[in-house]
């Protein structure tokens, strides 16, 4: 008999226990979270497996080591693929404002000191009512997240014809190789029409958006076992180097050490 998806329930609670509330979930495969919305703003973080989130007509990859805003009052819902291993941050409304908090869903781009807080919050989860020093953490963290770089959608999607099409083909078949030009050739339009259309659309170069996509599908692969040679061979590499190579400067760690942190 095969077994449904997993309905994960949203937190019920009419007030937040903290200003900052950390709250972990450890999910298996097929998990769909429906609509909700809540007075709060919620940073999603993911530390194993991709998070797939649609707010404000956007959908939203979350890869490891990346990170989704949804201010006070939006409405998101969202699933993971394969299992996952992540947390959110609840924040009160006043304080998302007072710390300058981005208005609109976006990801964020997080650096190593805030990844290290969040990886001590998840091994010493806080627990109600929270100590100075455990408010403290959470505040720093909140601040280093009022500076992060906004990068939008990790992976994001376009609505134009010929730019949606590439897309959905290199969705297909991520290990192809072909140049920006024959893509571009292949669905009717020119290189530089494409090039224009990714920056706009993508706010990104289609390179860029070609090696997100490899990173998310090497995701499941690596926590499946996978070996990396046989990876790097699956996603158009010719050399397992050459993919550790554009596997760290993504995710700012190698294949091996995701690997042990999926684990």
């Amino acid at each position: 008999m095969t077994q449904g998806p997993h309905i994960h329930q949203p937190l019920d609670f009419e007030t937040l226990p903290e200003p900052v509330f950390f709250f972990e979930r450890v999910m298996p495969s097929d998990t769909i979270y429906p609509p909700q919305t809540h007075r709060w703003g919620e940073f999603v973080f993911s530390f194993q497996g991709v998070l797939e989130l649609h707010a404000e007509g956007s959908l939203f990859r979350v890869p490891p080591n990346h990170g989704l805003w949804h201010p006070p009052e939006t409405e998101h819902r969202g699933g993971n693929r394969n299992a996952s291993l992540h947390c959110s941050l609840y924040i009160d409304p006043t304080l998302a404002e007072a710390k300058g908090l981005p208005g609109t869903t976006c990801a964020l781009t997080i650096n190593a000191m805030v990844r290290a807080m969040l990886n001590h919050l998840r091994i010493n989860p806080p627990q109600t009512p929270y100590t100075v020093q455990e408010s403290r953490l959470l505040d720093v963290v909140v601040d280093q997240l009022s500076e992060a770089p906004c990068a939008g959608s990790y992976l994001p999607t376009s609505n134009d014809p010929a730019l949606s099409k590439v897309q959905a083909y290199l969705e297909d078949h991520p290990g192809e190789n072909c140049s920006v030009r024959e893509l571009a050739e292949r669905f009717g339009t020119t290189e530089r029409t494409l090039a224009r259309k990714a920056q706009r659309d993508l706010g990104m170069p289609l390179s860029e958006w070609r090696q997100r996509l490899k990173v998310v599908r090497a995701m499941p692969m690596l926590q499946a076992g996978v070996t990396v040679e046989n990876i790097a061979l699956d996603l158009g590499y010719s050399t397992a180097s050459a993919f550790i190579a554009m596997f760290r400067r993504l995710l700012n760690m190698t294949p091996d050490e995701y690997r042990k942190n999926a684990e």
